[in-house]
């Protein structure tokens, strides 16, 4: 077993990492995460009392914000070369694009259910 996974370890480690591989699951896993933390804030906010277009205005904000922020996540680099997609001098940029990105993904849902429930508490 223990040489199972050190031979699994060592073809892990040979192989370098790919940027663009790795930003485009990111951005996957990121919309997941805001589509799932969307729902479930709205579906709460709108037992709480909030009105039934709320979803529609999340799903406008969605299409107009996340998918472009993510698109534009992305497309920084799905245009690398082949070798600059495995040179490590990228890492500092790639983690602090990770950091925006889930940053994103998670505090949006919360600031627009906050921002939903502020507005139509004074209606």
């Amino acid at each position: 077993m223990n040489d199972i996974l050190h031979g699994q370890e060592s073809r892990a480690s040979e192989r370098p990492r790919d940027w663009r591989k790795s930003m485009s699951d990111h951005v996957a896993w990121a919309l997941l995460v805001y589509t799932g933390l969307q729902i479930f804030m709205t579906v709460k906010a709108m037992s709480e009392g909030l009105p039934s277009i709320v979803p529609y205005l999340a799903l406008v904000i969605l299409v107009a914000g996340i998918i472009p922020a993510c698109r534009w996540f992305e497309r920084r680099w799905t245009g690398l070369s082949d070798a600059e997609a495995a040179d490590e001098s990228y890492a500092a940029a790639f983690k602090r694009d990770v950091i925006g990105l889930w940053a994103l993904a998670i505090l949006l849902p919360v600031g627009l259910t906050a921002l939903f429930k502020a507005i139509f508490s004074f209606i």
